[in-house]
């Protein structure tokens, strides 16, 4: 009799504790279905870097993202495949954070194509491939798809367009996006953070520089713009920029290129 009153108990509790306000449980209480999992091994370099329990994790924070955060399409369907590169845009920057959510994000809208503005996938001056919504539309991302699958193809480069915008998020958690992250950092690396990121924004107006110039656009696209260059081409850019890398070290807390730790 008072393993059939505890077990009931028990279960009750744990539902309460992991409810969390409707969300999802705990990463490490997710569990990735097969054909996704299967799409990732295919399609996300990031993942291959990982040892065999970092990669669990790493599907666990997938399988939480998508339980927490609705992905939707305007004039196309959604398909697994961009539902698995949704959730890995958003979860590579954040992984050495532990099981970290966005809790400024509640939507990702994927369009057919560019956009403008206007939020328009059709006729002229449509040259948006992703962005973070802003007042009425906070809370809300908007993706091309075109984008979104360049950016994991062997054309990507050092660019890939979901991850700049998950980037934002990321530093827009602490109020502003202003290309600093306070949460991630230690109050003592910010200054040094803004002197470099400045000098290396003068590098780039003088040609001198391999980073995009979209990074001179102010803090905020420095920083997504680094960002996607260190996540996509870690050694390449260990290797051109080693005190930008060591600064992102510091605020992502992953050392993505070889020979490194992937934690502090």
């Amino acid at each position: 009799m008072y393993f059939i009153i505890v077990i009931p108990v028990i279960l009750i509790i744990a539902w309460v504790v992991f409810r969390k306000r409707g969300k999802a449980m705990p990463a490490g209480f997710q569990k990735l279905d097969a054909p996704l999992r299967l799409l990732l091994d295919a399609n996300i370099n990031y993942y291959h870097r990982l040892g065999k329990r970092e990669r669990k994790r790493f599907e666990g924070q997938i399988a939480a993202f998508l339980q927490y955060v609705n992905i939707e399409g305007v004039g196309t369907d959604i398909t697994d495949l961009d539902r698995v590169l949704i959730a890995s845009s958003a979860i590579i920057p954040v992984f050495g954070l532990g099981d970290w959510e966005y809790s400024n994000l509640t939507n990702v809208i994927l369009y057919p194509d560019t956009f403008d503005h206007e939020y328009q996938f059709e006729g002229g001056n449509r040259n948006i491939q992703g962005m973070v919504g802003t007042g009425y539309m906070n809370g809300q991302m908007i993706l091309s798809r075109p984008a979104l699958l360049k950016g994991f193809s062997p054309i990507s480069g050092k660019e890939n367009t979901a991850i700049h915008e998950f980037v934002h998020l990321v530093d827009k958690s602490d109020g502003a996006t202003d290309g600093v992250p306070e949460q991630l950092m230690e109050h003592e690396y910010a200054a040094p953070w803004l002197s470099l990121m400045h000098q290396e924004m003068h590098r780039i107006k003088e040609g001198k520089s391999d980073i995009n110039p979209y990074a001179i656009t102010n803090e905020a696209e420095f920083l997504a713009v680094a960002a996607e260059y260190f996540f996509e081409k870690p050694d390449q850019f260990q290797q051109k920029h080693p005190e930008l890398y060591l600064q992102l070290s510091r605020i992502f807390r992953q050392k993505p290129a070889k020979g490194n730790w992937w934690h502090k």
